[in-house]
């Protein structure tokens, strides 16, 4: 699903238009990023959870040249399905 179709989505299901659906899932997003950003995760319950995972400075090689090279550390984001989603989907 794109994020087309999820605006589509909202908008059939809550019963309005495209573009305060549109704003509504950036709204989700946004919040999600600030969340991540200000406290390192959000927590939905029953749906899941985001969280900021650091990633250590580590040795890679350059498949150009076959150097070793170090990777630097940095943050990535994290989701792990709450159970209700599990349930969903099995």
């Amino acid at each position: 699903m794109t994020k087309t179709e999820l605006v589509d989505y909202v908008a059939e299901q809550a019963e309005m238009s495209k573009a305060e659906a549109s704003r509504a899932v950036d709204a989700v997003f946004a919040g999600i990023t600030k969340g991540l950003i200000d406290e390192g995760e959000v927590n939905i319950i029953g749906f899941g959870k985001f969280s900021k995972k650091e990633r250590p400075e580590r040795e890679g090689i350059n498949p150009a040249t076959k150097e070793t090279i170090t990777i630097p550390a940095k943050n990535v984001a994290s989701f792990k399905a709450g159970s209700k989603l599990k349930d969903a989907i099995q």
